[in-house]
């Protein structure tokens, strides 16, 4: 196993050091099920992830990612943790290695000690099966103290660098308590920052509608939905666009020609928000007459105080109410709260739209909003936002609560 490596340590600089504010690891392992499973717990634990399969893989990451964390899955002949170390050693990494197999494997025994003969950080071995908590404990000096602020970034220099993607959360049926579709959220997967929430995005100058950005949710949405469609089965999404960009020039016409044609596509939600949604009824109003033809309906987004803003109108172009979750967590417990969350139910049944509540996060507050009425729910409890492959995978369970309290 340590062919060739003994040469190779006496010429290695010191590399690590270079720390990010939200700690990287990288997931070394031959097989792909189990890179994406231990990816999932470190991102679960507040690290940005990366996998290979190969030493090749491994060198190109430690040269682009630089991890602070290798964590290296043992197979049962040996080989190719012993490339795994070889390429540690020859590409000078000064950070930590956590070799993960079988319990009381010679293997993994072996790769610890050569691994610790040639300098490399080994860290105590981490024996299948394990506890979320225990790979934490391993892996505490690597973690922040404290949450890492989250920085402005232009939106212009992230599109130019891919670094935006679409999480999903599921939506899910009140009274079944089955998934009903999902709502596509954009997310901002920084290199030096980890995952960044769009409230620090920052619009460009010439841009300050987020035209690009926008035009970016509408095309992956599409592609993804077409990704869910091949792994399991269609699934309606909704995804944010701002008013100002739908009254550009020719956008409601481009977003009608961007829908799948496929005869399982259900349908595309466009959520707006509120406030906006409110200042421009009589554009959404021509606007929605327009999309509908093409299966795309509009749902005005975190309702709140502002509802009397939408009593005594004919009709309004929304299909679906949804409750800020402000108003929704801890309704139960809340009598203004409750009050505001049973007027937006009224008013939703009024105008023959549903309702939707945002931010059930407990058992209390989905047996609080099933007694107002509500008829999609969303939430904690049924799971936070996750990136594609990861939802592609949740949708195949029929669990779809949590268990969070």
């Amino acid at each position: 196993m340590d062919d060739g490596i003994g040469e190779l340590v006496g010429r290695r600089p010191k590399t690590f050091g270079r720390r990010k504010m939200m700690p990287r690891a990288c997931v070394a392992d031959g097989k792909r099920h189990l890179r994406a499973f231990m990816s999932e717990v470190l991102e679960d634990l507040g690290f940005v992830t990366s996998e290979c399969g190969s030493a090749d893989e491994l060198q190109a990451v430690l040269a682009t990612d630089l991890p602070d964390l290798i964590l290296l899955g043992i197979a049962a002949d040996g080989i190719e943790p012993g490339q795994f170390l070889e390429t540690l050693v020859r590409e000078a990494f000064d950070g930590k290695v956590l070799a993960v197999g079988a319990r009381e494997s010679i293997i993994v025994k072996a790769v610890q000690q050569v691994g610790e003969e040639y300098g490399l950080a080994m860290l105590p071995p981490l024996t299948t099966p394990f506890a979320a908590e225990t790979l934490r404990e391993r892996v505490a000096m690597l973690l922040p103290d404290e949450p890492a602020p989250s920085p402005a970034v232009h939106v212009g220099e992230a599109l130019h660098a891919g670094w935006l993607e679409l999480w999903y959360q599921s939506k899910i049926d009140a009274r079944s308590l089955v998934r009903c579709g999902a709502e596509a959220l954009v997310r901002m997967r920084h290199p030096t920052w980890g995952v960044v929430p769009p409230a620090y995005f920052i619009p460009e100058a010439h841009d300050p509608h987020f035209r690009n950005l926008s035009e970016f949710v509408i095309e992956r949405a599409v592609q993804d939905w077409h990704y869910l469609l091949e792994r399991q089965s269609a699934v309606d999404l909704s995804i944010n666009l701002p008013a100002p960009y739908l009254k550009e020039p020719q956008a409601v016409r481009d977003l009608c020609r961007r829908v799948p044609t496929h005869p399982a596509f259900g349908g595309l939600t466009i959520e707006i928000a509120s406030e906006e949604a409110i200042h421009d009824l009589a554009f959404l109003t021509e606007a929605a007459r327009e999309m509908r033809f093409h299966n795309i309906g509009l749902s005005i987004d975190n309702l709140g105080a502002n509802w009397p803003e939408l009593m005594g109108l004919d009709k309004i172009p929304f299909i679906k109410l949804k409750a800020d979750r402000h108003f929704v967590t801890g309704c139960g417990n809340d009598r203004l709260k409750r009050t505001v969350c049973r007027h937006i139910v009224e008013l939703a049944q009024g105008y023959g739209a549903s309702a939707a509540a945002e931010g059930v996060e407990t058992r209390g507050d989905l047996l609080a909003v099933n007694e107002l009425g509500f008829d999609h729910v969303q939430g904690y409890l049924f799971g936070k936002p996750m990136p594609l492959k990861k939802f592609a995978r949740s949708t195949l369970t029929r669990t779809v609560i949590t268990g969070n309290e």
